[in-house]
């Protein structure tokens, strides 16, 4: 009808402002991200570290955010989705203040651990939050906003690292580092102060009155609110006719996320295994095609390609930081029109292409020792800048938005806290070994290496993965219990109905 397809063109802006705030404890980990590719050639010179200790400060975050991101789910579930939110930017806090002080590398490294445990608190929450105050045709807009926030401080990293790289030895590495702290502080106090539970974990709780009016302020409508309240109530466990009530008692909670692991692990429906499946593998494929190797160590794959000034690497660097933001923004408007499974399929395909590029070139360039190869070079630079641009119209922004829509209700928090886990142990694996692995194979075989997984991984997603797009949270469950083509065909169905729920 023409007040459902008008429903369906209108934006919500408080919703959308939600996620922002939400978001924004993303810019802050991707800062740390960034700015650390940087910092490292300064800090191995400051601290006299030799490569396998900067692999391990490199790649210990995220080891320490798979700790985080497992100990989020239990807890969001436990005191809500913003207190959860504001614990990661306290803990973000502690950890850049020790990094921004270290007197030498233990301090160091524990800065980046506590560090660390704020980055896996901020990627499970900030996208689960999002997910659940959007409606279901702006979902991947704003559940893709946390992207933003990575590319946007991934690139305020690289800056960083230029505008501090003149700054004494001693210094300059340890305000790259400490400046986290800043934005850190605001976004907590700023979280506590102005943003809105969840409205989804309200209701799960009992809250029905406190949920309805957060909904009716981030629903495009009074109808799709009270549609909304409906199908949340249902997966609640709740009578849908109930009425009249602020807070009811007899919700059959699981008491702070208490056996959502049976649910999902020892014994899952076929439908939530199927999640399972796609959650943890599209966040492992993620990284296992080389992401982090390019982010983090961008400045060491220019010099093998024949770029050698240290303040070109660093400004060929903010290129990376540029081409990534420019393309997480278009994919951003693109994940509600072109949908989830296409952007991901022709991205893949794009890594692959690039991968096998700059294998080749590296190859080249390597073989031709002594002497610069100005054509492989070049290529070599562009095949960095195209593989990035894959990477983020498809598959960084799905893999964030996809897991963290289509797990039900009362698996949500855990089940995503579990994608987001093995997120980061692919992170933490790429980033702690890439130099020993191209020092073993050579630079060239690597990304040779990482193209054969994306191989692995376009089919992984051609075969398991339905289309979303247009979805309630509230049907994911029943698409997956169907498996991807009969998912596709519902999709094409009735697309207009379903738009605004």
């Amino acid at each position: 009808s023409s007040d459902m397809a008008a429903t369906a063109e209108r934006f919500n802006y408080y919703a959308a402002a939600c996620a922002i705030v939400a978001s924004t404890i993303s810019i802050i980990f991707g800062y740390d991200t960034g700015v650390m590719s940087g910092a490292m050639i300064f800090i191995k010179e400051d601290l006299r570290i030799d490569d396998t200790k900067v692999e391990v400060l490199a790649g210990i975050l995220n080891l320490c955010a798979l700790v985080g991101s497992l100990m989020a789910g239990r807890i969001s579930d436990y005191i809500g989705r913003k207190y959860t939110i504001a614990m990661a930017s306290t803990i973000f806090l502690a950890g850049s203040v020790l990094m921004g002080w270290s007197p030498n590398y233990a301090v160091l490294m524990t800065g980046r651990c506590v560090a660390g445990l704020g980055v896996g608190f901020a990627l499970m929450i900030a996208p689960v939050y999002s997910a659940e105050v959007s409606s279901a045709q702006s979902r991947g807009f704003l559940t893709s906003l946390p992207e933003w926030g990575i590319a946007i401080g991934i690139l305020l990293g690289y800056i960083s690292n230029v505008a501090c790289a003149r700054l004494s030895l001693r210094l300059g590495w340890r305000l790259m580092l400490g400046i986290g702290a800043v934005p850190s502080l605001i976004l907590a106090v700023a979280i506590v102060s102005k943003m809105p539970e969840s409205p989804r974990w309200l209701i799960m709780e009992g809250k029905l009155g406190e949920g309805k009016r957060i909904l009716f302020a981030v629903s495009n409508s009074k109808e799709e609110a009270e549609i909304r309240f409906r199908e949340i109530k249902i997966a609640a466990g709740i009578d849908p006719e109930e009425e009249g009530e602020e807070t009811v008692d007899h919700v059959p909670k699981n008491s702070g996320g208490k056996g959502v692991w049976k649910e999902l692990i020892l014994r899952p429906t076929r439908a939530v295994r199927m999640i399972l499946i796609a959650a943890v593998g599209i966040h492992f494929f993620e990284h296992m095609v080389g992401t982090e190797a390019v982010v983090l160590y961008s400045p060491r794959i220019f010099k093998s390609a024949g770029v050698t000034d240290k303040h070109k690497l660093l400004l060929a660097t903010v290129g990376v930081g540029l081409t990534k933001f420019a393309f997480i923004v278009i994919s951003t408007f693109l994940l509600d029109r072109v949908g989830r499974r296409r952007l991901l399929l022709v991205s893949t395909a794009g890594v692959v292409g690039a991968l096998t590029v700059l294998g080749a070139c590296l190859t080249i360039v390597e073989r031709e020792k002594g002497e610069k190869v100005m054509w492989a070079l070049g290529m070599s630079i562009a095949s960095v800048y195209a593989f990035v641009a894959f990477v983020n119209i498809g598959l960084a922004p799905v893999t964030w938005v996809y897991s963290s829509e289509i797990f039900p209700q009362r698996l949500r928090a855990q089940g995503y806290s579990l994608g987001v886990a093995v997120n980061r142990l692919m992170n933490a694996t790429i980033s702690m070994t890439f130099i020993s692995l191209y020092k073993a194979i050579t630079i060239g075989g690597a990304f040779f290496m990482f193209a054969g997984v994306a191989v692995v991984a376009w089919f992984f997603f051609y075969l398991l993965f339905p289309e979303t797009k247009g979805r309630s949270l509230e049907e994911m469950e029943e698409l997956f219990s169907h498996g991807f083509r009969s998912g596709r065909k519902q999709q094409s169905k009735g697309q207009v109905g379903q738009g605004n729920v």
